[in-house]
């Protein structure tokens, strides 16, 4: 048997995981993904760590922030008036609300989740809900093509 090479396509399932256990992504087995080495479908930290492997392996790979959703930045965490959305939405905590910035002149829609709403501001985390974990992927090859 060959091992996964780079541009292969290969059937793959996997659960990731955060530390505490919480399963966050599957592919279960019964309904493992195809995808070709270095297409960046999924993390390219876990395409990485595939190469080498054989069909029927499994391996587990701690992701660390900077190669999965990157650090988490107290800088994104915003206080916005809760004037704002008046007549739209009422915010609460864990929302994720698509929220438009500025970015280099143009106004762009980006995520952004409730951590707090009082009766005057409601404080707004525009970091990726993963940024700054680690997260353990356990990967399964189930077969390797060309």
């Amino acid at each position: 048997m060959r091992p996964v090479q780079l541009f292969d396509t290969v059937s793959v399932s996997y659960t990731a995981t955060l530390p505490s256990g919480e399963v966050i992504e599957s592919a279960p087995a019964t309904k493992p993904i195809t995808l070709s080495i270095g297409s960046g479908r999924i993390l390219k930290a876990v395409e990485a760590s595939l190469l080498g492997m054989e069909a029927g392996q499994t391996k587990t790979v701690h992701i660390q922030p900077e190669d999965a959703y990157g650090p988490y930045y107290k800088a994104l965490v915003h206080e916005i008036s809760r004037a704002t959305f008046a007549g739209r939405i009422d915010p609460k905590p864990g929302m994720i609300l698509s929220l438009a910035v500025e970015k280099d002149g143009v106004q762009q829609q980006v995520p952004a989740t409730v951590l707090a709403a009082g009766n005057e501001t409601v404080t707004v985390d525009y970091n990726h809900p993963l940024a700054g974990r680690v997260i353990i992927y356990t990967v399964t090859v189930h077969a390797i093509g060309t």
